[in-house]
């Protein structure tokens, strides 16, 4: 006898299926009509590597840009993934310090960046005196996109079903090496994509940046330097009002730079999958 689907279940799959094709659709149309209205404005002037008045040349911007994305990573992928694995491995389930802390961490992720900045600037600018900076900057993002990246590993490693721990722990392998032999290859996935949502983040970052790094178009020569990102390039281009085309061809290059990143980003989280595989 064939079974009917009930009204309700319909409804949702209706509204999953829209919400799919709407996502898609919005997708599809912000990336075309970037590309649409930036590709006719690159030009050669924009990628000189020293700004001025006349060329608004974007390439310090973008240089600053993939030189903080690194520099923020390097700091917060460790630390969080090492959280994560306190949480999800060593810590004892279902006690008050672990329900303190993930509730912390849930709470810090949802704050605005422009309080991160203002910490930033408090604590990095002010009070440390590293002005404005590239590293006051990669240190205020590092402290956004910590708890992001602590949470989706911590999910990613309790996805992974005891039954691995298990067949490790009876082939007499230790807690450490089941960890990184067993669960964090099975959970590279989960852990890239909140990688991933950091990066996307870092890169589309402006208010934060202002407080902390600066507004100054030219590479750094130095930690301390003041820098300024893509994202903050093209704020300051459209704001002046005297530079929009090229404020859309900045955004052609910040597309193509958040794709390159990602795209190394998955290179390297199969490298070292493969590594810990092996």
């Amino acid at each position: 006898m064939k079974q009917t689907r009930k009204p309700l279940s319909w409804l949702l799959g209706f509204l999953v299926r829209a919400s799919a094709v709407i996502t898609i659709t919005i997708i599809l149309f912000l990336v075309g009509y970037i590309l649409i209205k930036g590709i006719p404005n690159l030009s050669t002037d924009l990628f000189s590597p020293h700004y001025s008045s006349e060329n608004v040349s974007l390439l310090p911007a973008m240089i600053n840009t993939i030189i903080i994305t690194i520099t923020a990573l390097l700091a917060a992928v460790p630390v969080g993934i090492c959280s994560a694995i306190w949480l999800a491995e060593y810590s004892r389930r279902g006690s008050r310090l672990i329900i303190l802390v993930r509730l912390a961490a849930e709470t810090l992720a949802g704050i605005p960046s422009i309080i991160y900045g203002l910490f930033g600037m408090l604590l990095f600018v002010i009070f440390l005196g590293w002005g404005y900076s590239l590293l006051a900057g990669a240190c205020t993002l590092a402290i956004m996109v910590l708890p992001v990246i602590m949470r989706t590993t911590e999910n990613a490693l309790l996805s992974v079903p005891d039954s691995f721990r298990e067949g490790s722990f009876a082939l007499g392998a230790g807690k450490l090496r089941t960890i990184f032999s067993i669960v964090l290859p099975a959970a590279m996935p989960g852990i890239l994509s909140g990688v991933i949502l950091s990066i996307g983040r870092i890169v589309g970052e402006t208010a934060a940046l202002i407080f902390t790094a600066g507004t100054v178009a030219k590479i750094p020569s130095g930690p301390f330097s003041s820098v300024r990102t893509l994202a903050v390039h093209m704020y300051s281009l459209s704001s002046e009002g005297l530079y929009i085309k090229q404020s859309y061809a900045a955004a052609v290059v910040l597309l193509v730079v958040v794709a390159g990143i990602n795209a190394l980003a998955g290179l390297g989280a199969k490298k070292i999958g493969s590594n810990l595989n092996g």
